[in-house]
């Protein structure tokens, strides 16, 4: 006899799935990876999870715009942006078209990062201006050239 784990009904997969959705906006993939982890079959949680596409309650568009949003605000740039969309099994051309579609001033969040963590300036020495470019880049603002 198989041992019984906590997601062998439809129901259980399905209830699962919605509490994970209740505390924050999930992709797809991301979900089924969560579900799998917690002992559902693979088979069962597509299902699921195809339904809950169906029912408007998953979506990965919508995540979409709930990341970007949220990371921009912590100050993150297209770039590092497109790399963790990617990175949670959302489909590259989804996240292209709904980064031109954001409404956000890349380069007006890039000089506000850039000023936050260096108040001085743009640094003269050669190795220091090497540092604030890397964590530009490090940030996802990768043609940043500060004033």
């Amino acid at each position: 006899m198989r041992p019984r784990t906590a997601l062998d009904s439809p129901a259980a997969i399905r209830r699962s799935a919605m509490d994970l959705l209740a505390r924050r906006e999930h992709s797809y993939s991301e979900l089924l990876r969560k579900l799998r982890q917690r002992g559902a079959a693979t088979d069962a949680a597509e299902i699921e999870l195809d339904r809950l596409v169906g029912d408007g309650l998953l979506s990965d568009a919508r995540f979409c715009e709930a990341y970007l949003y949220a990371r921009s605000q912590r100050g993150y740039g297209p770039a590092r942006l497109k790399e963790e969309l990617r990175q949670r099994g959302v489909a590259e051309a989804l996240v292209e078209r709904t980064l031109a579609e954001f409404d956000q001033d890349w380069t007006a969040l890039a000089q506000r990062v850039f000023a936050k963590r260096f108040p001085e300036g743009r640094a003269s020495d050669p190795a220091e201006r090497s540092k604030q470019l890397r964590f530009m880049q490090y940030r996802g603002f990768g043609s940043f050239q500060a004033d």
